[in-house]
């Protein structure tokens, strides 16, 4: 595969170099270095390659000519990835998003900027995936199901059809969602969570069928 893009990885943690690594042997793009606020650089390479602090980094790798991806899990509710994808976009970064080759997307479906879909993932007629979505492994996105920006979703989840999940939302391992359901934003559910009716937002849902036991 021609590697005619270069990218910048925005973190130098485990998901920062699963991310990179994916890049590297399944991407049209070049890995060519890591970033990270200053406040967090303990080292200067990674993977041989050169991790400089993010307040500075347009002076190594120029937004003209790199791509940036805000490479973090779903900490605070995924607010730490938010924080980092819109702090590189102010910087005017182009976002780079990534398909694995190893996923089902349908020809129409649409994915946004600074999203991740690993191996495994199905991805049906319609699917809109937003901005800033991490779909890890394994997952089955029912036709016309919207994921709303700054997602993580782990992995064997199953959203049935005509479903839409709420901004900035985990889902645990093997949850699943009837047709129809409309997940509230920062909703989190536990693992093997059944949803079978619309969520309120900021809440955590667990069980069979999903119960509000909480604030998220």
């Amino acid at each position: 595969m021609k590697k005619d893009k270069k990218l910048v990885v925005y973190g130098i943690g485990e998901t920062a170099e699963i991310i990179a690594d994916y890049f590297k042997h399944d991407s049209d793009f070049e890995v060519v270095g890591f970033t990270v606020d200053k406040a967090y650089l303990k080292q200067e390479e990674l993977f041989g390659l050169p991790v400089v602090p993010f307040e500075d980094v347009e002076k190594t790798f120029d937004t003209g000519h790199h791509f940036m991806f805000a490479a973090a899990s779903f900490g605070r509710l995924n607010r730490t990835r938010t924080e980092m994808y819109h702090k590189a976009k102010a910087k005017g970064y182009k976002m780079a998003s990534y398909v694995s080759s190893k996923a089902f997307v349908w020809h129409n479906v649409e994915i946004g900027e600074n999203s991740f879909i690993f191996e495994h993932n199905v991805l049906q007629y319609h699917v809109k995936v937003g901005n800033n979505v991490i779909l890890w492994s394994g997952n089955h996105i029912g036709h016309q199901t919207k994921i709303e920006d700054n997602c993580f979703i782990s992995s064997h989840v199953v959203i049935s059809g005509f479903c839409t999940i709420g901004a900035n939302s985990f889902l645990g391992v093997n949850s699943s969602f009837n047709d129809e359901i409309n997940f509230g934003k920062d909703g989190v559910t536990g693992h093997s969570t059944v949803v079978v009716k619309h969520t309120e937002p900021g809440k955590i849902y667990v069980g069979s069928p999903a119960k509000g036991i909480k604030s998220s």
